[in-house]
């Protein structure tokens, strides 16, 4: 299966690591690192969009979930910790290690999750829309509850810890989410001497003054570095986004109409809550009612308010002066079903920010129902969209759309805002990476991006700094030597 042969584990000589998730695609990022005594999962994502991806969340683990000693996590979002329930599930019963900020939002994210699968599965088997019969969740709020349990947060410093008696971990701020880290992994006696050997996960890492973050940190350099490539094969564009939304809504309060901005619960839609109550202070634009349609956004952006060890100076100084900069003039969370129904019965100019942020399901796609075919409506995005997804389909330019079975013509306005993203540009990458020459790393492995961007990314770090460069395949295997 592996291009990339290896010796067998049990040399006391030789740790490997293997790609079962993140590469070739955006989403499922899972890492096994295996020594003489530990195996450690660095991610245990959910795969998304293309169907061929899906199916693997359903398929058996690649590797048995009984044995792996421990996970450690990068951050909280669904194509990183989304399939953790699913281990427990097949019989992991380690420790979950992660920041304080990543363990209040993986239980968010997670218990939203295993609601939306039940929920769904109810729908589906109630409609008679399944090939399975019954339709089934891949995981369900009781394999959570024992998820959670397993979960260690520690310190949000930099002073590490020991994950099992060969793998320590230190990490460092990413950017790009609440509690996000970059991972500098060390393992010991990996050599006949006892050397150490060290791995750089990159994580998702953000952007530079971006709201309520701290800006990335790069690690110490290391052996070998797994660095994302979500934008490896594009730059942000040089418009400020603030303005460009603030145009967007301009636009709908002049005609009158609504806007619906498909946006993670968890990250994205504290960031554009947090501009457009910017842009109000600023008077650069009308109030319009803004509605937050994700009762886990409801949950998270109170999480953002209390997770003040990840906050930026920016943001302590808001807060300070008991300020919440998290909440617009004209503003309203909805929590049960109830309220978002009631939310297509309103009329007039009115921001829906609503999950999940690629279309893959949720209450985004009842809203999307309403309003993609309405040639006055506009669905903004302002996030990634990967393939496959419906996001990714009306961004192309697709004529119709299927929402729950039923196809709908793309009549409405789409815009689209490139700088809100999480994710660093291929440019930002390379100044992330840039400390790291001053011992240039064994290899680098590009991670994390569709294969056109990991190619690009892996061109632009061969052309900047003459490392050795791999794009890894799914179940590729590597030796730390």
């Amino acid at each position: 299966m592996a291009r990339i042969q290896h010796a067998k584990t049990q040399n006391a000589q030789i740790a490997t690591l293997t790609f079962w998730g993140g590469v070739g695609t955006v989403t499922g990022s899972k890492y096994l690192i295996e020594t003489k005594n530990s195996k450690v999962l660095i991610d245990c994502g959910l795969f998304q969009g293309l169907k061929e991806l899906r199916d693997r969340n359903w398929q058996a683990p690649p590797f048995d979930p009984t044995t792996i000693d421990a996970v450690v996590l990068t951050h909280a979002h669904t194509d990183h910790v989304g399939y953790l329930p699913a281990l427990v599930k097949n019989g992991f019963k380690g420790m979950v290690y992660c920041t304080r900020a990543t363990g209040e939002l993986a239980r968010i994210i997670l218990e939203d999750s295993a609601e939306l699968q039940e929920e769904e599965a109810d729908w589906r088997n109630k409609k008679g829309l399944t090939e399975h019969k019954p339709a089934v969740p891949l995981y369900d709020r009781t394999d959570v509850k024992r998820t959670m349990k397993l979960f260690q947060p520690q310190k949000a410093g930099t002073e590490g810890f020991q994950v099992t008696s060969d793998i320590r971990v230190q990490w460092w701020p990413a950017g790009h989410m609440l509690g996000a880290r970059s991972l500098l992994v060390e393992v010991s006696g990996a050599g006949a001497l006892g050397q150490q050997r060290s791995i750089l996960f990159s994580g998702d890492v953000g952007r530079c003054n971006q709201p309520v973050l701290r800006d990335p940190v790069t690690p110490p350099p290391a052996d070998y570095v797994l660095v994302e490539s979500t934008y490896g094969d594009r730059l942000h564009e040089d418009e400020d986004p603030r303005q460009q939304l603030a145009e967007v809504i301009k636009d709908a309060h002049e005609r009158d109409a609504p806007v619906l901005i498909p946006a993670f619960s968890v990250g994205r839609t504290q960031d554009i809550l947090y501009h457009i109550r910017e842009l109000e202070d600023a008077g650069e634009i009308p109030i319009v009612p803004v509605r937050a349609d994700s009762p886990m956004a409801a949950e998270a952006t109170q999480a953002y308010l209390k997770m003040v060890e990840e906050h930026d100076d920016d943001t302590r100084e808001i807060t300070a002066a008991r300020r919440n900069p998290l909440r617009t003039k004209s503003m309203g969370f909805s929590s049960s079903r109830e309220e978002s129904r009631r939310l297509n019965e309103e009329t007039g100019a009115r921001v829906i920010v609503s999950a999940s942020g690629m279309m893959t399901g949720g209450r985004v796609m009842h809203h999307a129902r309403q309003m993609v075919s309405n040639p006055e409506a506009t669905i903004c995005f302002v996030g990634f969209q990967a393939a496959g997804t419906t996001g990714r389909r009306i961004l192309d330019g697709e004529p119709e759309i299927k929402i729950f079975k039923e196809w709908f013509p793309v009549r409405c306005s789409v815009k689209k805002i490139g700088g809100f993203s999480a994710h660093a540009d291929y440019n930002e990458l390379l100044t992330w990476l840039a400390p790291l020459a001053r011992h240039a790393p064994r290899q680098v492995y590009i991670t994390h991006g569709e294969p056109e961007a990991a190619a690009a990314m892996a061109e632009h770090i061969k052309e900047r700094f003459a490392w050795n460069v791999t794009v890894p395949a799914y179940g590729d295997v590597i030796e730390l030597k």
